[in-house]
């Protein structure tokens, strides 16, 4: 616990039993109160690394449902044990999980409401191993989301998140898609609720047993940014309100 503040990390697994093991030991327990495991129905023994680790909160979706499904089935426990801060971290040990204290404090002295670990900001992705394409699109699609959206992120597309449970009071994710596109509306659900998001420099790992989507995928998730991005500017400027906002 932070002061009188409930820290809860949140883990969306699918097939990480090769690298859950050495995410969860960088964990700072010393500030943090529980840890949940959601597993999208892997093929692989993450179940079963999660008991060994004695992760007390696992939950197994009995098919697998999809990222965002993962994503909506963590944050509604991690709300029911009354967190106040929630972050998301990927078991796949592609984000480190130091920052979390980082993270952490800036939501806790009530500065932001929600933070992003930025792969772009200090300019370490390409030497991290992120692949050239991913880059440019990257770079393309914040590009046009900070025109349509009128905001200046380096990034929309880092799945390493802390939100104030103030946050959730204000968005409906339960209207998100499934999908891997769920990360892109809970950041516009964030910004059409005039959240205040900050950014750290996250280092960026790819490695061979880190989780990455492939091209056909990657597609889809572009045309859902673009996609989102409309949405957005539809809803502010009154001419179409998505049911994704408030």
């Amino acid at each position: 616990m932070l002061g009188n503040k409930i820290i809860t990390v949140v883990l969306p697994a699918y097939n990480a039993g090769k690298t859950l093991e050495s995410t969860y030991n960088e964990i700072p327990f010393d500030i943090v109160d529980h840890v949940i495991l959601v597993d999208d129905r892997s093929s692989d023994n993450t179940v079963d690394m999660a008991k060994s680790l004695d992760i007390r909160h696992i939950i197994v979706h009995e098919q697998n449902k999809g990222y965002g499904a993962n994503q909506k089935s963590c944050y509604q426990k991690a709300l029911e044990l009354k967190s106040d801060i929630i972050i998301m971290l990927h078991p796949d040990y592609q984000y480190t999980p130091k920052l979390i204290h980082s993270m952490a404090y800036l939501i806790y002295n009530d500065l932001y409401d929600m933070v992003i670990g930025s792969r772009i900001l200090g300019n370490q992705a390409l030497k991290g191993g992120m692949p050239l394409y991913k880059y440019i699109s990257n770079r393309a699609l914040t590009l046009f989301q900070n025109i349509l959206m009128q905001q200046k992120l380096s990034e929309y597309h880092s799945g390493y998140r802390a939100f104030s449970r103030k946050a959730f009071d204000l968005i409906n994710i339960e209207n998100n898609s499934d999908d891997f596109i769920f990360d892109n509306q809970i950041i516009a659900q964030i910004c059409y609720a005039n959240l205040r998001i900050a950014e750290i420099t996250c280092p960026t790992k790819y490695f061979a047993e880190a989780s990455s989507i492939d091209l056909r995928r990657s597609i889809k998730y572009g045309i859902g940014v673009i996609l989102t991005s409309m949405s957005y500017f539809a809803a502010k400027q009154g001419i179409y309100k998505s049911s994704i906002f408030k």
